[in-house]
């Protein structure tokens, strides 16, 4: 092996294992993710063709020297902060996308911009080892879902829709995140990038490949949809409604990807085997750098990957923060007449949250109006100890009994807006206004939920917060806003200050 070719392996293998020690918990859950989750499991892949790649590149190496740039210790910082701010509020997605660009930046710097260049490609396609795309599901979902519909109707059949779910004469269906065509879209986006870079050296022809390679998956699974569900309709469920129904659909993906991949092959621009990649010797790097010199320009780049873990050390406080009182029956001080019953005409309805210290869920009325509330309160969080989590939602893309129809801003109770939700049903409905409670105050954004949470973490205090759903369904003839006022004027007040006893120290 060429010396050149083995400084560049050492380098990489010293730059992996700096990093991973002082990240080995955020590098471990990122492979726990690719190990249990279908969506991501392309991701086992990703350092084996990284590995590959690079010996690929070996001749374009050959010559090269390893001459470190510390001024990418910035970059890394960058990417440093980024981290803890994940850490601290919480954000698991964050925490990998700055993994991997901890990694990246220091491959660049410890390798330095000559070498850098000729492995860019290797080096950026780590990338497509962070388990990142599950924000995409709900958009995907009601896409699908939409599409599947129109085409259904085109086709002459009638279709009743609720949200995700659809009813034609002799079935009911329902668009659920195995639907969505992420997996599709996730390992399309991966291969395709990787066919663009071997088969193609224009960049125009690579970046048109690689939208194909995006638009063809999501098309691709809109038609798997609708064939799935004609196929259903026409043979009275007896096909496409079990275990077939994942095997035509892969077995259409797969079909239509080959098509795509056979299409590009058309127009390859691949150089012929046994031919060498040119290096011209004008840009070959042959002076060393010492001992001592290497060391001196590394030493910048080791430290600013390796503070930041220590940096959240000292942040972090050991031990549970305390928990406060919790809105019950008794801290509300119910009025007006209200008073608790067993349960309620939309008791079978109830967020989905994990992970939370305690929670609440009441029911109750005033004789004309019947109100849920639920409370699930959260302190010293940490992974799957969340509030703010892709896991907690009110509602569930895959719950087969509701579907949100809409979504508006709230009205104001004293501490910030509502979200304002519509979810719908088996011909019901019901009303939900729902927020986070944080440092005093309501929030219905995620990142900002999740802003605040890092900001009390820094400040050294404790981070109990909560979610708050209350919610009421159209009975009687009264409409579940109407109920839910009522419920306001009443007791309102009551709910708020009953949260503000979260944040108030015993």
């Amino acid at each position: 092996m060429n010396t050149s070719v083995r400084q560049v392996l050492i380098a990489l293998g010293a730059v992996f294992a700096w990093v991973i020690v002082w990240y080995h918990d955020t590098a471990a859950e990122i492979l726990n993710i690719w190990w249990r989750s279908e969506t991501f499991a392309h991701g086992l892949l990703v350092l084996p063709i990284f590995a590959w790649l690079v010996w690929r590149s070996g001749e374009r190496l050959v010559g090269k020297s390893v001459r470190p740039c510390w001024a990418m210790s910035l970059f890394i910082v960058f990417a440093g902060t980024m981290w803890l701010l994940g850490e601290l509020s919480s954000v698991a997605s964050v925490t990998h996308v700055a993994l991997a660009l901890l990694l990246i930046f220091s491959l660049i710097g410890v390798l330095g911009l000559d070498l850098a260049r000729v492995l860019a490609f290797p080096i950026l396609f780590l990338f497509f080892g962070v388990p990142i795309g599950e924000f995409l599901l709900p958009t995907m979902m009601k896409y699908t879902a939409l599409f599947t519909v129109a085409a259904v109707r085109m086709s002459g059949v009638p279709v009743y829709q609720e949200g995700l779910h659809f009813v034609v004469p002799n079935g009911r269906w329902s668009v659920v995140e195995a639907c969505s065509g992420v997996r599709y879209l996730i390992a399309s986006l991966m291969v395709g990038t990787l066919y663009a870079y071997l088969s193609y050296r224009s960049l125009q022809r690579r970046l048109l490949f690689v939208a194909c390679a995006v638009v063809v998956p999501i098309v691709a699974n809109w038609l798997r949809a609708y064939m799935i569900v004609m196929l259903g309709y026409l043979s009275d469920n007896a096909i496409a409604t079990g275990v077939d129904h994942i095997l035509y659909g892969w077995l259409f993906f797969g079909i239509v990807i080959m098509l795509m991949f056979w299409i590009g092959g058309r127009w390859r621009e691949d150089l012929a085997p046994g031919v060498a990649v040119p290096v011209d010797s004008q840009s070959l790097s042959t002076e060393k750098l010492g001992g001592s010199a290497l060391a001196l320009r590394v030493a910048p780049l080791a430290v600013a990957v390796a503070v930041w873990p220590l940096f959240l050390d000292v942040l972090e406080h050991p031990g549970a923060a305390p928990l406060q009182s919790l809105p019950d029956t008794h801290v509300l001080r119910l009025t007006g007449g209200w008073e608790e019953v067993a349960a309620g005409p939309s008791v079978d309805f109830k967020p989905s949250f994990q992970g939370f210290q305690r929670q609440v869920l009441r029911h109750f009325t005033d004789g004309q109006n019947r109100v849920s509330v639920y409370v699930a309160v959260y302190a010293q969080q940490g992974n799957g100890r969340e509030l703010v989590n892709t896991s907690n939602q009110l509602l569930q893309p895959s719950d087969e009994n509701w579907s949100r129809v809409a979504d508006m801003r709230g009205p104001d109770w004293g501490s910030g807006s509502w979200l304002h939700s519509v979810l719908a049903g088996r011909g019901r409905s019901i009303t939900v206004l729902s927020g986070y409670w944080i440092d005093g105050r309501l929030v219905t954004n995620d990142y900002v939920a999740k802003a605040l949470l890092a900001l009390i973490k820094l400040e050294g205090r404790p981070d109990t917060s909560a979610y708050v759903a209350v919610w009421a369904s159209a009975s009687d003839g009264r409409g579940a806003d109407e109920q839910l006022e009522a419920f306001r004027r009443d007791n309102g007040r009551s709910l708020i200050d009953a949260l503000v006893a979260l944040d108030a120290p015993k």
